[in-house]
């Protein structure tokens, strides 16, 4: 994560977020992005087409959690992508050989633009059967429906509109939970991750940029959104995180918390970085009990993460990789060890392998 000077005016924040999105991520390249039509979502799609990005697929996905709301949502997303889409075709100049207004059938053929990728799951039904919560159900969804669009589109990148408020507040929850750095480092500016066998390259513009900045963006940009009645309910935790916990921190310690805190998520973030350098390739099937033992402790760890992950395990945390972790140690008598959903990590031969 780029380290942005937090707490200066949201116009130094912008430009620096600016300056490092338009070095690493060109202009002319073709991206996703995730948009609600809530109020971040709303603005980091305005913001990425005022700096020159327009050659956006824009991907809704409707949680049919909210009836007649949920279907504006998306009628309103729409509508901003059939606007935004129509001021760049009267600006721009026609692709060589085609007609202005024409759209291909074929997505690898299609004129430079915005274009709309809806998806419709009912998240509820969805939560219920896989004995999720609603809020880990949506995320879970969300994700699966960007990897499926990019699979679908060639297009293994995504802008998602998660700001700094959302950084403190995520780095808290795990915190609560007893996570690890790599769950302390919470979200990063650019990460990698594997969906449904679907690489995706997740960037995060606004990582850097306060609640407070986004609202002064809309109020200057005249920035219409959905309100999603939903962010007030106390239900949910990180709701409870946002208007409770944090404003009560701030008030017995007597100050605003969110930068330390922020700062602390982006330490966490970069150490990551590093320490996933520092790991033996986890793409193999099986994973070598001596490479392990000469890991430190805390590279052991991450190590077993890291393959577990890349084996789809699922539920990995701490007690699971401890687990795993008696199948290296040399005194031990230990030769398989239980895993989520009847699967087993057994040592045979010095190495370690899932059945």
């Amino acid at each position: 994560m780029i380290a942005l000077n937090v707490g200066c005016s949201g116009a130094m924040n912008w430009i620096q977020t600016e300056t490092n999105l338009l070095r690493t991520f060109p202009l002319d390249g073709r991206y996703l992005i995730g948009v609600s039509g809530g109020r971040d979502s709303v603005v980091l799609l305005h913001w990425l087409i005022s700096v020159g990005y327009k050659n956006l697929m824009v991907c809704h996905l409707n949680h049919l959690l909210r009836g007649r709301s949920s279907d504006a949502d998306a009628r309103f997303v729409q509508k901003r992508v059939e606007h935004y889409d129509h001021e760049f075709v009267e600006h721009a100049p026609s692709l060589p050989g085609s007609r202005t207004g024409k759209r291909s059938a074929r997505p690898t053929t299609r004129r430079p633009g915005l274009h709309f990728e809806l998806g419709t799951l009912d998240v509820r039904a969805f939560a219920t059967k896989q004995k999720m919560s609603i809020e880990a159900a949506a995320r879970d969804s969300r994700y699966s429906f960007f990897a499926k669009v990019a699979k679908r589109r060639r297009c293994h990148t995504i802008f998602l509109a998660h700001h700094a408020d959302d950084l403190v507040e995520t780095f808290l929850i795990n915190l609560f939970r007893g996570a690890g750095s790599a769950g302390l480092a919470a979200m990063r500016e650019v990460s990698t991750r594997c969906i449904d066998d679907v690489g995706l390259t997740i960037v995060r513009p606004l990582l850097g940029v306060w609640r407070k900045e986004i609202d002064n963006y809309v109020r200057k940009h005249r920035l219409t959104f959905r309100e999603d009645a939903s962010n007030k309910n106390l239900n949910p935790l990180r709701n409870r995180i946002r208007h409770r916990v944090i404003p009560y921190l701030e008030k017995i310690l007597g100050r605003n918390i969110r930068p330390a805190i922020w700062r602390a998520a982006t330490i966490a973030g970069e150490e990551e970085a590093w320490m996933d350098g520092q790991l033996p390739d986890s793409s193999y099937i099986e994973i070598s009990v001596a490479t392990l033992r000469e890991l430190p402790v805390a590279l052991q760890r991450r190590a077993i993460l890291k393959w577990l992950r890349a084996q789809k395990v699922s539920e990995v945390g701490f007690d699971v990789i401890e687990r795993v972790r008696l199948l290296i140690d040399p005194t031990g008598q230990v030769a398989k060890v239980n895993l989520a959903h009847n699967r087993h990590a057994r040592r045979r031969s010095g190495k370690i392998f899932i059945e």
